[in-house]
């Protein structure tokens, strides 16, 4: 059950440091909400066989059927109009348009996209194009997958079809979603699809992602007029466990190898020093060629946060080093550290930093175990305080001078939370999943309001 909140939730006095025409919305991917794994011409992902795996998922799930959005997408897209959402965040299944990957189109697959657009469109929604959210076809993964350079051409001719298709109603595309997230969970520490624990791979492979980035802006510029072009980072705060030298030049050099990695090149910079430092050190180099990539052209960046990630060095080594949250802090059920102060820290120095044309949230929110209560609500206050905390942390950001343009929650609805399956619910929308019954927490309402300002 959730705790009464603990801070001033009202969400109206919140809403008013923010401009009219703030982006309020929502984020979403494909493998995580649309189900229908193989209808209407749907070629497998790395993630329909990595969930397979045995042991792969905490929970043995599978994407197969999710929250079957790509069945009931009109029935979300009015709970979206319903909570007067502005913005709507989502992926597009790279498999499913492309069943091969390059190659043969798949018509059926492109028009569930089109479909969706003219929803979003037709409820005041505006849509948010991202191009890849980790869901590789398989068939790319059996070629080399993002450690072959040829992805880069594949990417980019992924990004022109779709570009082609919706650029004449979707303004907003983002070419990926947390790179470090795909490159290092799912080729170093092999948690994530495709499972492979190879650390130069793994650098061979975000390597790769920013050359892809660069290619997809440049395909999407030439097809969409006035586009706007971004990519999604996660980026959370990153602290020493204690005062300590070794603690603290631990934090500095992860954060370097991990942040820095694809921040710097995507600003038109070198490959951090500290960060490469690090990594030869911890010898994921060997074998690789490293160049120095093109810069991002962005037009924004998303900044994906969530919270405060507290790092204790075992030794003076690179890499040997724990990083989590600190003992006896405040918590989601993830186990992460509530830090809403980070937030705006972590924005300032992103705008110090880089000085990005915009920043965007891209996502944020909170997994806590929901129920339906006999009269069928969802009491989430935990939520609720979340969001408040980190929505007023933003606003701080933006009277600070950040030029902070909008704030996706993750998510509006439960959903396949990727290795922990649906063992965690962080969406504002309750999803049943033996039924598929939609029923909106007292967050969604929360968050009606804020959208509303009234």
């Amino acid at each position: 059950m959730s705790t009464l909140p603990t801070f001033d939730t009202d969400p109206v006095p919140l809403a008013r440091h923010f401009p009219a025409d703030f982006a309020w919305g929502f984020a979403a991917s494909a493998y995580q909400i649309e189900g229908a794994a193989a209808e209407d011409g749907r070629g497998p992902s790395i993630w329909d066989t990595f969930a397979r795996q045995p042991g792969a998922i905490a929970d043995g799930s599978t994407g197969d059927v999710a929250c079957d959005h790509y069945h009931r997408y009109p029935e979300d897209v009015r709970l979206m109009a319903d909570l007067g959402t502005r913005a709507y965040r989502f992926s597009i299944s790279w498999s499913r348009v492309l069943p091969m990957g390059t190659g043969a189109i798949n018509e059926p697959g492109l028009d569930f996209y089109q479909r969706l657009v003219d929803a979003l469109l037709g409820a005041g929604v505006q849509p948010l194009v991202n191009l890849f959210h980790w869901d590789l076809p398989q068939t790319l993964q059996d070629r080399g997958g993002f450690a072959n350079p040829e992805v880069v051409g594949w990417f980019t001719d992924y990004t022109a079809l779709l570009a082609s298709r919706l650029g004449d109603r979707v303004k907003d595309w983002m070419t990926f979603n947390e790179p470090a997230v795909f490159a290092f969970l799912g080729h170093a520490d092999g948690i994530h699809a495709p499972g492979l624990r190879d650390w130069p791979t793994a650098i061979r492979v975000a390597d790769n992602e920013l050359r892809a980035h660069a290619g997809a802006a440049q395909a999407i510029r030439a097809l969409v007029h006035d586009a706007k072009v971004g990519v999604a980072i996660d980026v959370n705060q990153v602290a020493p466990a204690t005062a300590s030298d070794r603690d603290r030049v631990a934090a500095d050099r992860w954060s370097s190898a991990r942040d820095a990695w694809f921040l710097d090149p995507l600003f038109g910079r070198a490959y951090p020093a500290l960060g490469l430092d690090a990594h030869r050190e911890a010898g994921h180099l060997e074998g690789v060629d490293l160049a120095e990539p093109p810069a991002g052209d962005l037009d924004y960046l998303g900044l994906n946060y969530y919270r405060r990630d507290s790092v204790s060095a075992n030794s003076d080594r690179a890499f040997d080093w724990e990083i989590g949250a600190a003992p006896g802090s405040e918590q989601t059920q993830m186990g992460w550290h509530i830090a809403s102060d980070g937030l705006r820290d972590v924005l300032l120095e992103l705008n110090q930093t880089y000085a990005p044309p915009e920043i965007v949230v891209t996502e944020n929110g909170a997994s806590y175990p929901d129920i339906v209560d006999r009269d069928g609500r969802v009491r989430d206050g935990d939520r609720q305080d979340y969001l408040a905390r980190h929505v007023a942390a933003a606003s701080d950001a933006l009277r600070a001078g950040v030029p902070l343009t909008g704030y996706y929650v993750w998510s509006l609805l439960d959903n396949y939370e990727w290795s922990l399956g649906y063992s965690r619910r962080f969406g504002l929308v309750h999803v049943n999943f033996g039924n598929q019954r939609r029923t909106p927490k007292d967050s969604a309402r929360w968050y009606q309001r804020l959208i509303a300002r009234e």
